[in-house]
């Protein structure tokens, strides 16, 4: 006899496994209570003592998060090592210069949490966590991080073409850009205000130090003696912000009517009318500006997010890097 309905058997297991999918894909602020009880401790003593061994760590690592977000969604992409086969995010030009104090504390992390909690804790997650707690680290705003991200299976230096802010921008291209992402001119500006950490390597503005009346005169003829050996020694760079480059604050902000802008997009935002009353706005209020800065990182922390069977939990996460800083340490 020809069945008119389902089995209720089928029934059920359909509407279970949908509800188990359903409940996969959600973020929560306490997502590994249960399955990685140790996971905020692991986190905090992972990011502390790399962070106390090497204090460049904390504005890479949230640099890092901002080129995994922005590119293709916070989904760990720029994590895999490329192949013989494949070209990686992690190679793509743009992303050459990120330092590898952020990556090696990524493994760390992992390498704990797997020992822990074996194939329960995303590198995604990791990375928005410990950019978040570098921050605060600081004195950065503190903002929520939802957590059940999973890893992408795929990473493609290709694909993140166009995606990603270049130092000799103009303002309107770094607007679309941003606008492209479903940031607004103001998240955008607030997010900027990152580079009150961090440094930048002088081929991205040795150029443009001659040519852009905007700069501080002093301040330029200080590039130029700080920048006149990169051509044989590109590691070359100088912090972002010269007053306090280890401090999150927002003299960034208050630096660029004074002509300290390091780069031609720090110009551009203050010498725009559409970016300039946001600047003003921050230099005359941090708290505003790490309100704002504090929401808009939430934003970029859930971006693009894979969740449930959309991504993976990766295991084996940059089996060459790992390597390569293996035999850094030893002298390999």
């Amino acid at each position: 006899m020809a069945l008119s309905s389902p089995p209720s058997l089928l029934v059920v297991l359909f509407f279970l496994s949908s509800i188990a999918l359903l409940c996969e894909s959600r973020l929560s602020l306490d997502y590994y209570s249960k399955t990685c009880p140790s996971f905020n401790q692991i986190m905090q003593e992972t990011i502390t003592n790399k962070q106390i061994t090497s204090p460049t760590t904390a504005a890479g690592t949230i640099r890092l998060l901002f080129h995994d977000c922005l590119s293709n969604g916070c989904d760990g992409s720029i994590l895999i090592s490329s192949t013989a086969f494949n070209k990686a995010e992690r190679d793509a030009d743009i992303n050459l210069s990120l330092p590898g104090d952020p990556f090696d504390l990524i493994v760390r992390a992992k390498t704990a949490l797997e020992l822990s909690c074996p194939n329960t804790v995303s590198c995604a997650d990791i990375l928005s966590v410990a950019a978040r707690d570098l921050l605060t680290m600081l004195g950065g705003p503190y903002y929520n991080v939802y957590l059940g991200r999973k890893d992408s299976r795929f990473s493609q230096a290709s694909s993140i073409e166009g995606k990603l802010p270049k130092p000799n921008m103009d303002m309107s291209q770094i607007i679309n850009l941003f606008a492209a992402s479903g940031f607004s001119i103001q998240e955008m500006v607030a997010l900027s205000g990152a580079h009150t950490i961090g440094f930048s390597h002088c081929k991205e503005f040795s150029s443009n130090i001659g040519n852009d009346t905007h700069y501080n005169p002093r301040f330029a003829q200080a590039l130029k003696q700080a920048c006149s050996d990169y051509p044989k020694n590109p590691t070359l760079s100088v912090f972002n912000d010269i007053m306090t480059p280890n401090k999150f604050d927002n003299l960034y902000f208050q630096n660029l009517p004074k002509g300290l802008g390091l780069l031609k997009s720090d110009h551009g935002l203050y010498n725009d009318p559409r970016t300039k009353p946001f600047v003003e706005l921050y230099a005359r209020d941090q708290n505003k500006f790490f309100k704002d800065f504090a929401r808009a990182m939430q934003k970029l922390s859930v971006y693009g997010i894979k969740t449930g069977r959309k991504g993976e939990i990766r295991r084996r996460i940059m089996l060459t890097l790992i390597l390569l800083i293996f035999m850094a340490q030893h002298n390999c």
